[in-house]
């Protein structure tokens, strides 16, 4: 245990200035600390990759996918350096072929989606249309049917002829039956949602994933958008994972750099700039657009703060 020790020490100092340790949480009985499966490991690069990413914070599910990265790079690059961090698709055995290749691929979508305008209603996603912004999602929430059929149908009719792509947050039965141009699902959505049905109306699709387990369980579906996050703390909605941060999605965005991307979670006028040189094509925000003053012109000074 202490060569494996020794290791995870090393990874842990070679990347402890990178903005990729956040807090451990509490454990309780409830809720317990991380497990590292020592019978199974290929050897004790895996080990000590997963041991430093516990120590790191990553939860137990991302530090196990990244144990088993740390092995295969130390494969690949014939030993064990401390001063790289896995960062190809081959470290995290995804899939290999191309979207071309995969029968499954959900349609394409611009590589570049810009600015990403998240909106709780029709009535605003007709506002970003006038807005000319380039991508808009309804998120509309309710539990009435005859209420989310309408909203969907207005926002498809908003973005009619206009260069403002439309995403459906969840609703992906409604979006099909409304013909809107893609659709946005949770991790949580996968097992409900009928894919092969959206695939044949020919819908895109876009995933959210808030980390490294996550995204290699995203890429099995070859969406046609992956969105990442939470970068900052959010107030909107209850997140799985505590904020990722700017260092954990620079190498996230490096790895699935071959999808388009969004990064999504607390990013405002202060924080878009950043966030963009991640290597992110997208953007998505809420509150930076919705509690503005000028919404219209906070759409137009966001997309230059993410071009400067």
């Amino acid at each position: 245990m202490s060569l494996i020790r020794d290791l995870a020490d090393q990874i842990i100092a070679a990347h402890r200035n990178e903005d990729l340790c956040i807090p451990i949480p509490t454990y309780t009985l409830t809720s317990p600390p991380p497990k590292i499966d020592n019978e199974s490991a290929a050897d004790h690069y895996e080990l000590a990759g997963a041991l430093a990413s516990i120590e790191m914070g990553f939860i137990e599910s991302d530090a196990k996918v990244l144990g088993k990265a740390w092995s295969r790079m130390a494969q690949h690059d014939g030993g064990f350096n401390p001063f790289k961090w896995p960062d190809r698709p081959e470290h995290f055995d995804l899939l290999p072929w191309t979207r071309n290749m995969n029968p499954k691929a959900f349609p394409e979508c611009p590589k570049r989606l810009g600015l990403y305008g998240v909106m709780p209603d029709a009535d605003w996603v007709k506002r970003m249309v006038d807005a000319e912004i380039p991508t808009v999602q309804l998120r509309f929430k309710s539990e009435d049917k005859s209420k989310i059929r309408k909203q969907i149908k207005e926002a498809v009719a908003a973005v009619k002829d206009s260069k403002t792509l439309l995403f459906i947050n969840d609703y992906w039965q409604e979006a099909i039956n409304a013909e809107a141009y893609g659709v946005h699902l949770g991790q949580e959505d996968l097992e409900l949602a009928d894919l092969e049905e959206i695939r044949e109306a020919g819908l895109r699709l876009g995933l959210s994933t808030h980390g490294y387990a996550e995204l290699v369980y995203a890429d099995r579906f070859c969406p046609s958008y992956i969105a990442m996050g939470a970068v900052f703390p959010t107030n909107l909605k209850k997140m799985p994972t505590a904020p990722q941060g700017l260092g954990r999605l620079y190498k996230y965005a490096k790895l699935m750099s071959h999808y388009p991307l969004v990064a999504i979670g607390g990013i405002d006028q202060d924080s878009i700039h950043a966030v963009s040189r991640s290597g992110v094509g997208s953007v998505a925000v809420v509150r930076a657009i919705t509690q503005a003053k000028d919404p219209k012109a906070a759409v137009k000074h966001l997309q230059e703060l993410m071009r400067a």
